[in-house]
Order: C-alpha cells, then structure tokens, then sequence
C-alpha cells in the first residue's frame, strides 16, 4: 500500500506539470505509462510460424523433426511492410510456441532453430524480426508458450526455471519489448522428449507468476504483460477480435467457484468482456483475432481470409471500444505472407486511412479547441459539448475519447445533431474509456452535440472526432 501511494503522488505530480487543473483528480484506476504506451497504438499483429506450420497443423506436438523447418524465401521485410500498409503499429513473435521449438538459439534447449537447415543452423528469426520492425518504426514484442510439449522436464520446477531463462534471454537480446504475451494453454499431452504422455499441472501456482513477472519488470519495465488476468492487458474473453458493448478498462479478476487464487487460464471468465466499473486494476482489454480461420498457415484457407470490410467492422467492435486490435498473421512455408493476406491487410488499411483522414470536428467554429487538437489527454470539462459549422456537413462517425490518465469516468451519452430545428438523437454509448467509435446511418448538418448523461466523477473528454466512412453513399 506504501508502494501504491508513492505511485499515486508520483503520477498526480507528473499530471500536474503536464497542465492537467488541480481540481481534476485522478479517478478510481488509472493506467501506468507503459499502459498509456500501449493505448496509443490501438493495432498490433501476432505472428505464428514454427514447425508446426509445415505440419499443416494448428498445435504442434513437440515431436517435429527441427528439419522440416526451413523457409527458404523468408523476408521479415515483406511480412512487416504488409502489416505496416495494413495500419498496424506493431508485431509480436511467437518465440515459442506450445510444441517447444524456439525461433532463435537459445542456450536452454537443443530444440531451437540452431538445429534447422535454415539460414545453415546459423539464423535468428526472432532477431531478424526485431530488426525488421525497428527498421520500420513498429513496436516489437515476444510471446514464450509456457506450455512446453517438447521438454521432458515440463511439469517439474527445474523446467520451471528453464522458462525464465528462455524469457531472460528474450528481454536482455532483442532491445525494448513493448509487450510480453502470455496465453492459458498449459499442460496436456505431448512428446516430452519421447515419453507420449499426458502432464497435467496447477496453472494458477506452477510458474509462480507473481516471481516470472517480476523478471519482466526488472528486465523489460516498459513491456505490458498480456495474459487471460492482466497484469497490464488482459484478454477480451473470445478469439473473434470484439468487446462488449460496455467495456471497462476498469477490471476485478475472478477465481473460479472454490478457488481463492487466479492465474492465466485459471480464472471464472464472466467479466473479461466486459471488465468491471469501478475495477481494482486498470487493465484493459485486447481484442484478438487470426485474419484467417486458423492461427497458423493453411493452404486450403486461402481462399478464407478476412476482407477489408470485416476487418474494419472487428476495428469498430474493438479499438473502438476502448481495446486493441491484436490480429493474428501467419506466413507460409515459404516464409512469406501469401497474396491473399497481404492483399486483405492493403485493402483494410487503405479503407481505415480514407475514412479516418477528414475529422470534420477540426473545422467546427465551436466548442473547446482541446476536443479537436490531435492530443488524446488536453481535455475540456463540462456536460454538454457542442460542435458546429458554417456549411452543412454529413458524417456517419463520431469517435469520443476520455483523458484516460485520469480514470474512466463516463458511464452514458447521448450524441445528438440538429435536424429541421430540434435535436435528434443519433447515437448513444455507454463506457468510453481511450476511443469509443459510433456508427450511425449519415446525417447532414451543421450542429452536433454530445451530451454527458452519466458519469462517476466530472466529466474529462479529450476528443469528439467526426467522418464519413470512405465509400459510403
């Protein structure tokens, strides 16, 4: 408690430099910088590609032979250029995934690509995509499967100790990591160097996360952890890439009935959709989804991956609802991302850069300029805001955002535009948090308003954005 209210001080003091009024206050949970980080870059991709992929399968057994791994045309370049057309602002590598193999040479297991013809046993993939998104200013984070199918040691504390050199060795070579990516996948049935057994473990005691995640902090102290629990991002509770509705970054984790402790895949799911007004923790949600029907790469879904359309649509339902967009890429045996995926990921980014390239609140004559400067946190005060225009404007979006370093405050709205001389209700949310994105039928006008209809602590908004979604008639 000592720590937290250092914390608090700390980050009231920080807030107070920056500007913010003395009398706005910090409201309930508020989100570290690292967490603040992570807000701002709405999209990142998740990429799975091991041996598995050459397997045709979607979980490897751990039983691949390191041989079968080799991509002879890989280019980090090319799959990183897609994602980067594709608006995403960062990547994080399966480094490991639940059949053992390890994409660089790591020193804790002889199942790693050292022992692959690829790159003459000499390559580093995960290397060769670190580089690969520093060179194109992305963001770059590693996930290490705790689960491990291959180590005849998983299921004892010496392999316990095995996984946090592996996640040592991760934070200390590759540079800053922007996340640490944990799923709930652990223990079942696997190879275990040849055993063919089942091993099953306690997931909410056996890692000892509290002790793991403290390597994270010291190593990585500006990489969110991701896991079902947080601590930083939590998981949205489905693998379709949408929130609820409501959507709180505010979040209780829950033990499941009988239990008093909570751990990745260890939890009563029944709030991860929606997180919990007046949470403990701010831990907001990230909304993942694979572009196509698998995680890994499936020659007969090629003709299955997402069209821009629908993932714009998963865009609305998830960063604009106040989470991120995780997408799930994979490339092909060749180690490339197929036509069809780089296509998808080019139509989608072109579709989100027309329709979000107008903010037609930028050339209202009213209201606070804070609502329409660029800056997520300058914020105007207040209950009602209006915006207005000496010619008609028509616009069938309003995206709204909160000064989140100061809590989540507001609980209801209303959006309103003036039609025929009266004010009609065209919109209306709950949660807003760091974006919340309406969608209505288009409306011409030359007022717009939002009204505050609920809120636990005064209001703060930072944004009311307004467009038209491109092709749109």
């Amino acid at each position: 408690m000592v720590r937290q209210g250092l914390q608090a001080c700390l980050f009231i003091s920080l807030i107070l430099s920056q500007g913010v009024r003395a009398q706005d206050k910090p409201f309930g949970a508020i989100p570290s910088t690292r967490q603040l980080a992570w807000h701002e870059l709405d999209m990142y991709v998740l990429v799975h590609f091991t041996p598995t992929t050459f397997e045709n399968k979607e979980w490897g057994y751990g039983d691949a032979d390191p041989a079968i791994f080799n991509p002879k045309a890989f280019d980090a370049g090319q799959i990183i250029d897609a994602v980067k057309r594709g608006g995403f602002r960062g990547l994080i590598l399966v480094a490991k995934h639940h059949d053992g193999f390890c994409l660089w040479p790591t020193s804790t297991t002889s199942y790693n690509i050292s022992r692959s013809p690829w790159r003459n046993g000499r390559g580093d993939m995960v290397r060769e995509f670190e580089q690969a998104c520093r060179k194109a200013g992305m963001a770059f984070g590693v996930y290490c499967s705790p689960w491990d199918r291959n180590n005849p040691l998983y299921g004892t504390t010496e392999y316990v100790n095995i996984y946090r050199r592996q996640l040592q060795e991760l934070y200390t070579n590759y540079g800053q990591l922007f996340m640490s990516w944990h799923d709930g996948a652990n223990g079942g049935d696997g190879y275990y160097g040849g055993r063919r057994d089942t091993v099953r473990v306690d997931r909410s005691t056996y890692y000892g996360w509290d002790s793991t995640w403290a390597i994270t902090r010291r190593l990585q102290p500006m990489a969110t952890i991701f896991s079902d629990i947080g601590p930083d991002v939590r998981w949205v509770g489905n693998e379709k890439g949408i929130a609820a509705e409501t959507s709180w970054a505010t979040f209780t984790p829950l033990p499941l009935p009988g239990k008093t402790t909570v751990g990745p895949g260890d939890l009563d799911e029944r709030n991860l959709s929606t997180g919990e007004r007046f949470g403990r923790n701010w831990t907001p949600a990230e909304c993942d989804v694979p572009l196509r029907p698998g995680w890994f790469y499936h020659p007969e879904q090629d003709e299955r991956v997402k069209t821009p359309e629908q993932l714009f649509d998963i865009y609305l339902r998830s960063v604009g609802r106040g989470g991120a967009l995780d997408l799930g890429i994979a490339p092909d045996t060749r180690g490339l991302l197929h036509e069809n995926d780089v296509k998808a990921l080019q139509g989608f980014g072109d579709l989100l850069r027309a329709s979000f390239a107008k903010d037609l609140a930028t050339l209202s004559d009213l209201g606070p300029v804070e609502l329409s400067d660029g800056d997520r946190y300058s914020h105007a005060r207040g209950e009602v805001f209006e915006l207005g225009w000496k010619e008609v404007m028509t616009f069938d979006m309003v995206r709204l955002r909160e000064d989140i370093r100061m809590g989540q405050r507001i609980d209801a709205l209303v959006v309103e535009a003036m039609v025929d001389g009266s004010w009609r209700e065209i919109a209306k949310a709950t949660s807003i948090g760091a974006c919340r994105i309406l969608v209505f039928p288009p409306v011409t006008t030359r007022r717009l308003r939002v009204r505050i209809t609920g809120t636990a602590a005064p209001a703060l908004l930072s944004e009311i954005g307004v467009f038209r979604k491109a092709g749109r008639n």
